[in-house]
């Protein structure tokens, strides 16, 4: 064989093993940052797979949306959470066989895809690779042949979010929150009351109270110059 046939195949094998090793890492680790960390790592080598199948768009999108923007929202979130690993592993071992079972299923499931492509492909490797990073070509599988699918991964990013906004959304004792619900659904007359009342002279009720306290003092006075003439 030639270099340049061996090259790629050697990089290709140091990237996979590099990915698997780090994507077993990001579910073993007890650390949440260092999980993070190992998935950037498994990120980068599946960016440079791309780059071997010639597919410099779909890597560099990798790179700038999950390795730049998602994966340091999902580090600052982690980091300025005060998040129980302990709490968060009980019951671990309880969840492992079914976990073990969907995990058996998606591996049939891409293994049955791959084998299906690798039966059903009719252009060389070379052929196939040359409109695979183009925006214009993926635009159009998107859209026209994989639009339902497309739906779904959106509807499943979705579900994805606010299962992350009701996990940590917590009430704690010491600090003051409001409830948006209660917010929105507040009517005007709950908020202000406009009540009618009578106009009071403050200074007749003034000069009043002064004069009751002088009659009271005199009163006192009198009393007990009777008492003790």
């Amino acid at each position: 064989m030639e270099l340049t046939t061996i090259f790629p195949t050697i990089l290709f094998y140091v990237f996979a093993a590099v990915m698997v090793v780090s994507s077993l890492l990001v579910v073993t680790s007890k650390n949440p940052v260092h999980a993070a960390l190992f998935l950037v790592l498994a990120f980068f080598n599946a960016a440079g797979i791309w780059l071997l199948l010639k597919a410099e768009f779909l890597a560099i999108v990798l790179v700038l949306v999950y390795v730049g923007a998602v994966m340091v929202l999902f580090l600052f979130v982690v980091m300025m959470l005060d998040i129980n690993v302990n709490r968060m592993r009980e019951g671990f071992w309880g969840y492992l066989p079914m976990a073990l079972g969907i995990g058996a299923f998606i591996v049939l499931e891409m293994a049955l895809v791959l084998w299906n492509g690798f039966n059903t492909v009719g252009l060389s490797s070379e052929a196939a690779a040359l409109n695979l990073g183009g925006t214009r070509e993926l635009g159009l599988l998107i859209y026209t042949r994989y639009i339902y699918g497309f739906e779904i991964a959106a509807v499943v990013l979705l579900v994805a979010i606010i299962a992350a906004v009701a996990l940590t959304l917590r009430k704690r004792k010491d600090s003051k929150a409001i409830d948006p619900g209660a917010a929105v659904r507040v009517k005007r007359n709950d908020r202000l009351r406009i009540v009618k009342m009578e106009a009071v002279n403050q200074r007749a009720i003034d000069e009043a109270n002064v004069a009751a306290a002088a009659a009271a003092a005199n009163a006192a006075a009198a009393q007990n110059k009777e008492q003790n003439p």
